[in-house]
């Protein structure tokens, strides 16, 4: 009898186990998707289509943006440009578009199309939506579409002073939306009540950037592991770590432009991502990439022990990078795909894919990299120490926002449409 219970219970709990890790799996709750990097536990993402074979359908938008489209169940919310307006749409997972909502105006198109003020990603907690913009408008929704809240950052924190548009996405951490406003008027990290939008606390971050480089379009990302758990910062010449509690600096690695030969024009685009025992940060226009140990002690700790390796060229200038079982995956802007160790930063091979601009961040799903360039062509490579393109796709339109990946469906978001793609 107490084995016959123990077996039910057995059974009852690797049942529960399925459903919550297939719960997380399906979804795409934010830029990068589940845990911030790139990486889905989806087995049966698509490999190969056309603009006629394996699209479930197209969506056409009402306007340009590169932010990435968020998945929670049935529903996908973006945001768009739409004239001088900018939006944020609900669309079912069927093609069907449920309800849209103007969030603000004064849309602002940058260098001929490269960019424009949606391009920051929104974010879900499968209840409801938040949503940020170019302008400094934030809203919270519901997924009836009934607004919870609104404010905008810049009259709250300063007008946004930057070269392009300010393009980075909200962080979402339980009851928490985190954000970093790093421009020529602030260098500001937040933390806000994600239902009432109210501040928890601000850091205003210190640096000595000149110039463009006291911008960036960076996005923060979380560290967490059994030990520790904190904000990483990137922009303004340096990566920073924050306490979660009050927003307190905790380390800082400098180092990616040196005051010796110092480029006045280094931004930071793309930004870091981590896994357990390493966070991996980029710079620009083909500096380094350093490795850094999580457990770094509080100050200074440029060229110091805990840069575990450091790619001395070679960064990705826009996509972030990419960590996958041992391997660092580094998206050059045209094109080049850099694999490196991820425990001593040795670079196994650097091999052309499609050579034109890559904007996008490079994602990861069933043993393939998916690598988006800004013509509509997505090449797929398999993942490991050898270099093998298994297929390269195009759905012949521009596309900058970096794809997602939610039950068994590849989204792509271009200029023109939402795409959905996958098997029938």
């Amino acid at each position: 009898m107490q084995k016959q219970i123990l077996r039910c219970t057995l059974v009852f709990l690797l049942a529960v186990f399925t459903v919550i890790t297939n719960g997380v799996a399906d979804n795409w709750q934010q830029w990068r998707g589940t845990h911030n990097d790139g990486v889905s536990n989806e087995t049966e993402a698509p490999i190969q289509w056309s603009q006629t074979e394996n699209i479930k359908w197209r969506l056409p938008l009402p306007g340009e943006a590169a932010s990435t489209p968020v998945v929670w169940e049935d529903k996908i919310f973006l945001t768009s440009a739409e004239g001088d307006s900018l939006v944020l749409l609900c669309i079912r997972t069927d093609g069907e578009e449920l309800w849209k909502r103007t969030l603000g105006h004064g849309n602002r198109d940058v260098r001929g199309g490269e960019g424009n003020s949606a391009a920051p990603s929104p974010v879900t907690d499968g209840e409801h939506v938040w949503a940020f913009l170019g302008t400094g408008d934030l809203a919270c929704y519901d997924f009836e579409g009934n607004q919870i809240w609104h404010t905008n950052l810049a009259d709250r924190y300063g007008s946004f002073n930057l070269y392009f548009v300010m393009s980075t996405t909200p962080l979402l951490d339980k009851d928490r939306l985190y954000f970093q406003l790093i421009h020529s008027n602030a260098w500001v990290v937040l933390a806000l009540d994600k239902m009432t939008g109210a501040e928890i606390w601000k850091h205003n971050r210190d640096s000595d950037a000149t110039d463009e480089c006291e911008q960036a379009y960076t996005s923060p990302i979380l560290y967490r592991d059994a030990e520790r758990e904190y904000l990483v910062v990137h922009g303004a010449d340096y990566v920073t770590a924050h306490s979660l509690e009050d927003g307190a600096e905790i380390w800082r690695c400098g180092g990616f432009n040196p005051i010796s030969s110092y480029n006045h024009s280094l931004r930071f685009v793309a930004s870091p991502v981590a896994t357990e025992g390493l966070i991996v940060v980029p710079s620009a226009k083909n500096g380094p990439v350093v490795g850094i140990d999580p457990a770094a002690p509080q100050g200074d700790i440029t060229n110091s022990k805990w840069q575990l390796w450091k790619l001395r060229q070679g960064t990705p200038d826009v996509p972030s990078p990419l960590i996958h079982d041992g391997l660092v995956y580094l998206c050059r802007e045209r094109g080049d795909l850099i694999c490196l160790d991820a425990k001593t930063g040795e670079q196994l091979y650097r091999e052309r894919t499609h050579r034109h601009r890559h904007r996008a961040s490079p994602v990861y799903a069933n043993g393939h990299i998916y690598l988006t360039s800004r013509d509509g062509i997505v090449n797929v490579v398999k993942t490991g120490r050898k270099f093998e393109i298994v297929a390269s796709n195009s759905v012949g339109e521009v596309i900058a926002a970096s794809p997602a990946i939610a039950n068994g469906t590849l989204y792509l978001r271009s200029y023109q449409a939402l795409y959905a793609i996958g098997a029938e």
